[in-house]
């Protein structure tokens, strides 16, 4: 890093930005080599952030890394998020958050491709072939030796759908549970289909609180989610992305 760029972090961390978040989706063995060569890049220049990292700013306030922090984030459940990107990271020594849509995981691999392309979930070709397009739950629990699996709700639902209670179970809560049995760690944060933000539908944050998630992340950030929730209080933002 240049002097320049140095300085640049600094003044970030002076001014509260202490953390950049990368999103990924498809991580192709195609790119592989893309993929390696970027995240190396990012954590010469940026510390790895934990669930605990966070909890501890937020709890006492302290930026208690030595650099600005850094969240690679590998969206849907692929299976090549298990066979590419995660092993790159372990490769590296970073530490990653893994959003699951748990619908797609639990789908049988016949349905697969279907279940993808009813809900958003981008395939590229490459992929097509293979004898399946998601991770196992035994491939999540690898994962979450090292690294951070959240729910991304069940099937990869937008916010304005997610209406009833039966909604809510199948998008937030059982999500929840399922990452934590599969895991045997707490599922503390939840990310919304198109990254939407905590403060925007109020029935629908209530929802997410209420299942006792503490993170909420977007397209612009990752917010605590107050709790107990204080009238008027706004959800605290820690976090720009930057992909």
């Amino acid at each position: 890093m240049t002097d320049h760029g140095f300085e640049q972090h600094r003044t970030a961390l002076r001014e509260g930005r202490y953390l950049r978040v990368v999103n990924y989706h498809n991580t192709p063995h195609s790119m592989a080599g893309q993929l390696r060569e970027e995240l190396a890049a990012y954590a010469a220049s940026f510390a790895c952030v934990t669930l605990e990292d966070l909890d501890h700013f937020y709890a006492t306030g302290e930026w208690r890394l030595d650099r600005p922090g850094f969240i690679p984030v590998f969206y849907e459940g692929y299976l090549n998020n298990a066979t590419v990107a995660a092993p790159i990271c372990d490769e590296l020594g970073i530490v990653a958050w893994f959003p699951v849509i748990t619908r797609f995981i639990d789908c049988p691999v016949p349905d697969q491709r279907a279940f993808a392309e009813a809900h958003h979930i981008d395939l590229v070709e490459e992929e097509l072939a293979a004898d399946r397009l998601a991770m196992t739950w035994d491939e999540v629990a690898a994962i979450a030796e090292r690294h951070v699996v959240i729910p991304h709700t069940g099937s990869h639902e937008q916010i304005a759908k997610v209406r009833t209670a039966e909604d809510v179970e199948r998008e937030i809560l059982k999500p929840r549970r399922d990452v934590e049995r599969v895991t045997g760690r707490e599922a503390a944060a939840f990310v919304w289909l198109y990254g939407t933000p905590h403060g925007t539908s109020p029935d629908q944050d209530a929802a997410v609180r209420d299942a006792g998630y503490r993170y909420q992340i977007s397209n612009t950030m990752i917010q605590r989610i107050a709790c107990p929730f204080r009238a008027g209080a706004s959800p605290r933002p820690v976090s720009r992305t930057c992909r």
